[in-house]
């Protein structure tokens, strides 16, 4: 079928609130590539929003499945038990930095994640509350929208939220909330609203994924972990889209040097696949009863197999290595960039988890979503899938691939710089 009998169907069957705005439907792709029903071909600096570190289908991990497919596809592992979950649990209990020996439980999702990372910091600490920030955003299910950090669109239409869920600010220096101004909030709340001695975790992601892509400095997460340690609440660190190598490292967090309790991570653990994992200190993981944790398809065979093919991509094509040399390469474009136009600004990254802002005036930092929403446009039309966030919605954040050839890197830049120059021009610079 091609794109208009798929967008027929789409607008007959398929519910408005999930419904893509896209009128592109995906027919095939490799690495950094997509071509739709139409045969139109995409660079894709997307990436499934951080799902396909090592991109599409990578061969490794396709033989995986496909080998996997041939021997076990479902039994339920509370039910059946196999191979593929408790090797995955023994891969990330030997690379994940919480504190002391870690144990695993695998999800599906990153939502699903924080849900049962919050169950098992209550069950652990016998306390309830759980305090975010401002700008975090954990998923789409009742607890993690109560989570997150901004309203629209996820908490929208739906009603009251779960309750014992408290926000602090997250330190953005840029948009004038100082590390010490966001720790004298945090400690404000817990004086005022979430009394330590009822409070499980506090949850914050090192480096913000829908919120704008601001990482928190190495003296925060220190700030934070001393106050967990403190009042005896357990510190979670969501690396749902900061991890498996997004940063220059496995983890953000191992930019800091802090081992929190539990760390929750998904999306490019799978390159594609649903999964997604629970880490954290044995003591506090084992805290729930027999049968507490789990699902129908929580850890599936198909799933592990593919995690691990992930896992050995890592150690054999120095995945780490060329995330960091590509946000160097950013790094470098985003400089240019903000000489050569006027809404252009912040450029920032850690390893290839890399941002710019887009402003209409600079020296006041004012956001301007309506440009950063007419360049996605415009870079679509051009073949270039991009995306924008934040918590103004004027965030251009690029998850391409880290495994992304440079031509077709430059290829996208190009787009990205034509299309900016189409909506705004550009500014004559000393060299011009």
């Amino acid at each position: 079928m091609n794109n208009a009998q798929l967008n027929e169907l789409k607008q007959r069957y398929v519910a408005n609130g999930a419904a893509s705005p896209a009128t592109a439907f995906a027919e095939r792709a490799e690495n950094a590539q997509v071509w739709d029903a139409d045969g139109n071909r995409f660079v894709d600096f997307a990436g499934g929003i951080g799902v396909l570190n090592i991109g599409h289908r990578h061969p490794k991990v396709v033989q995986a499945v496909k080998d996997q497919l041939d021997k076990v596809m479902h039994t339920c592992q509370t039910v059946m038990p196999y191979e593929g979950y408790v090797k995955v649990a023994e891969k990330l209990s030997q690379i994940t930095p919480v504190r002391g020996h870690a144990k695993v439980m695998l999800a599906n999702s990153g939502a699903e994640a924080l849900e049962n990372a919050v169950k098992v910091a209550r069950a652990a600490t016998g306390k309830t509350n759980v305090v975010c920030f401002d700008g975090g955003y954990h998923g789409r299910t009742f607890m993690t929208m109560a989570m997150n950090g901004k309203v629209n669109p996820y908490q929208t239409d739906f009603g009251p939220m779960p309750g014992t869920v408290f926000r602090a600010p997250y330190p953005v220096p840029y948009h004038g909330v100082s590390e010490d101004e966001a720790l004298r909030g945090l400690k404000m709340v817990l004086k005022t609203d979430a009394n330590p001695k009822d409070t499980a975790a506090i949850v914050l992601e090192p480096v913000l994924g829908e919120g704008g892509f601001y990482p928190a400095s190495t003296s925060f997460l220190k700030a934070i972990r001393e106050i967990c340690d403190e009042h005896g609440i357990l510190m979670i660190v969501d690396e749902v889209q900061s991890g498996f190598g997004r940063t220059g490292k496995m983890f953000a967090i191992e930019h800091s040097g802090v081992e929190p309790d539990i760390m929750t991570m998904a999306k490019s653990m799978g390159d594609g696949m649903p999964i997604s994992a629970i880490v954290g200190t044995d003591k506090v993981m084992d805290a729930s009863g027999a049968n507490s944790l789990g699902g129908t398809y929580t850890g599936s065979p198909v799933s592990c197999a593919a995690t691990l093919a992930v896992l050995e991509v890592f150690e054999q094509e120095g995945i780490l290595e060329k995330s960091q040399a590509l946000g160097d390469k950013l790094a470098k474009r985003f400089a240019q960039w903000q000489q050569d136009f006027d809404c252009v600004d912040n450029g920032r990254n850690m390893g290839a988890m890399a941002a710019v802002d887009l402003v209409s005036d600079k020296a006041n930092h004012t956001p301007d979503a309506d440009l950063a929403g007419a360049l996605c446009k415009k870079a679509r039309e051009k073949g270039l899938i991009l995306l924008s966030c934040g918590m103004y919605g004027n965030t251009i954040r690029f998850l391409m691939p880290v495994t992304i050839e440079d031509d077709v890197l430059e290829e996208g830049l190009g787009i990205l710089e034509a299309s900016l120059k189409e909506l705004v021009g550009a500014k004559q610079t000393a060299n011009a």
